[in-house]
């Protein structure tokens, strides 16, 4: 039996014991080559020779950096007085990170010949029937930030996460399976969880309960795990334009580490210090690896980031709120994607038929996007303003998402001393 009579094969085994099906149209994904097949080593130099991808796009990236990471240097090196070995600690890990971005250029178009070779590729549906519909777009690039911060792999959640996110992105798994998924990723954060299980009763609801601090228990942890599952499926559903993933994770970090940063301004208490550093210690590799990737990914993309970035990054922020004890804030800081969430509840539910892709209609003549029925927020926001180019509807979503985030720094802010 021939290598391609064997891979075939292996293939419909494995089609059928997923229920999933490789050769999908859409956000078209053609992902197995021969298994098991060498290339020639001519045609490995030909196909190198051959490929070329797109340059990154410093420019954009460093306005968005700029825009991002200032008023957070501002108010770690000059606003608050931070204690210097723990103001030290932090600037060494954004050295790294610093490190990270510039690793993580360089890695992308070595991964993307690697995975183009094995046939993970995609074609731009919202540039379908233009010549940049028809690029095969390399997929599931977001392999390379995921194991650029395994420094930090203690956290064996977030690696879980990665392996499962690639998992689907060469299976294709189902959404019934992929919303359990990190239910089981969530469990060694879980089981190793050992703060505080208590929540402060807002001040309005106290003489009705009689309690300012209330264990939960066991619910809280429960709370955690769903919390965990709702972050990391939220960037993963909240998608379908070229920047839009990689974009909504970095503004989202950015005001994670401006919120942690005025915490630690805000008290004295070590132990508080701790559990606000080691967030960060977390993000800021994060943000700075996600800005690389962005690099690419910004329309027009040049990679796809696959479902190995967006599940990653959302365990990585749910991990950073539950042990930074901010989960609260954060949900705020995700105003968008539990807005997009609800949108998304009927069609998840099987109450509305759900199609394969929700995507927004493209016109090839005007090279405009326009809304459809299907739930999704990047759909309702062009039903309600109009059509739009990707790139100007990339740039309004994310704009929301940076209001969202200043809301919730306004909302604490009035809140101080009434609520808590």
């Amino acid at each position: 039996m021939t290598r391609c009579r064997i891979a075939a094969k292996w293939q419909s085994s494995v089609e059928s014991f997923f229920d999933v099906n490789f050769e999908q149209t859409g956000c078209v994904r053609t992902q197995i080559s021969a298994v098991g097949a060498e290339d020639d080593p001519e045609d490995r130099r030909c196909f190198r020779d051959e490929f070329r991808l797109a340059p990154p796009k410093l420019g954009v990236i460093f306005v968005i950096s700029a825009l991002l990471c200032s008023l957070y240097l501002y108010l770690l090196c000059f606003h608050y007085k931070v204690d210097s070995e723990l103001k030290r600690s932090i600037l060494i890990n954004a050295g790294l990170s610093l490190f990270g971005f510039f690793v993580t250029l360089k890695m992308i178009p070595v991964a993307a010949r690697y995975v183009l070779r094995r046939n993970m590729f995609g074609f731009d549906i919202n540039k379908r029937g233009t010549p940049q519909g028809e690029i095969k777009v390399p997929e599931s690039l977001g392999i390379v930030v995921g194991w650029l911060v395994e420094y930090n792999a203690a956290l064996a959640s977030i690696c879980f996460m990665i392996l499962l996110g690639f998992v689907d992105d060469v299976l294709d798994v189902p959404w019934r399976v992929k919303l359990v998924l990190p239910s089981f990723a969530t469990l060694p954060l879980l089981m190793a969880y050992a703060g505080h299980t208590t929540i402060v009763v807002p001040k309005p609801l106290v003489a009705y309960i009689g309690l300012e601090v209330l264990d939960l228990g066991r619910i809280y942890k429960l709370y955690m795990g769903l919390l965990a599952v709702f972050c990391t499926n939220s960037i993963n559903i909240h998608a379908g334009l070229n920047g839009l993933e990689i974009g909504q994770t970095v503004v989202t970090a950015a005001a994670i580490l401006i919120h942690n940063v005025m915490q630690i301004g805000a008290t004295v208490d070590p132990e508080y210090h701790q559990a606000h550093a080691f967030s960060i210690f977390l993000t800021q590799p994060l943000m700075a690896t996600s800005l690389a990737l962005l690099a690419y990914n910004w329309y027009p993309s040049s990679v796809f980031v696959g479902d190995t970035y967006t599940v990653f990054a959302g365990m990585t922020m749910a991990v950073v709120g539950i042990l930074g004890h901010f989960s609260e804030t954060l949900l705020i800081f995700f105003l968008p994607q539990v807005l997009n969430f609800l949108l998304s509840l009927p069609q998840l539910a099987g109450i509305v038929k759900c199609p394969r892709h929700r995507l927004p209609r493209f016109d090839p003549a005007t090279g405009l996007l326009t809304g459809t029925k299907d739930g999704t927020l990047v759909n309702v926001y062009l039903r309600l303003f109009g059509p739009r180019s990707e790139k100007s509807l990339c740039v309004h979503l994310l704009v929301f998402q940076a209001l969202a985030c200043a809301f919730c720094f306004i909302l604490r802010h009035f809140l101080a001393g009434w609520y808590k």
